[in-house]
């Protein structure tokens, strides 16, 4: 299981499935859990950083 902090007090929680070096991550079988505790089943996630590199 991998858990990942978002902006907004949100958290996802799946399974990794795939990272790069510019921490672009694949998360399936998705459960977001809001600031308020619900749970929503979201399926697979595709996350790209935001960073920029110089």
């Amino acid at each position: 299981m991998f858990s990942v902090k978002l902006n907004g007090g949100r958290r996802i929680n799946g399974i990794l499935r795939g990272f790069d070096p510019f921490m672009n991550l694949v998360i399936d079988e998705t459960i977001e859990e809001t600031k308020t505790g619900e749970k929503h089943a979201i399926g697979m996630v595709v996350s790209y950083s935001l960073y920029s590199f110089p």
